[in-house]
């Protein structure tokens, strides 16, 4: 799977709105056959901050992602809204699901 972290610092009169904002390009996303999954959180650190987990079964649906018309337009709507340029972690894993913690296993 493609498995791709972002933090996005979004402009902080827009930061309470952020979801309602991305909500489009956040469904649309969801409703791509390849996404396993795309969650966004709210940093407790920095509440400016939102942090996007996303997967892709593999690079075709990664790709076709990227090459969606709700991306393109993502591209468009969703900067005026940040701070800066969102950062990113993407790679490619062994992987389709998340992994138990071992560590802290629940008995």
């Amino acid at each position: 799977m493609i498995f791709i972290t972002a933090k996005f610092r979004v402009k902080p009169e827009h930061a309470d709105r952020w979801p309602e904002i991305a909500k489009a390009f956040t469904h649309a996303t969801r409703s791509e056959s390849g996404c396993l999954w795309f969650e966004w959180s709210r940093s407790l650190e920095d509440s400016n901050e939102y942090v996007l987990v996303e997967a892709f079964r593999d690079g075709d649906a990664a790709a076709a992602h990227v090459s969606s018309e709700h991306f393109k337009a993502a591209q468009q709507t969703l900067p005026p809204y940040l701070a800066e340029t969102p950062r990113v972690i993407n790679t490619t894993l062994d992987q389709d699901d998340w992994s138990e913690l071992g560590e802290m296993a629940v008995q």
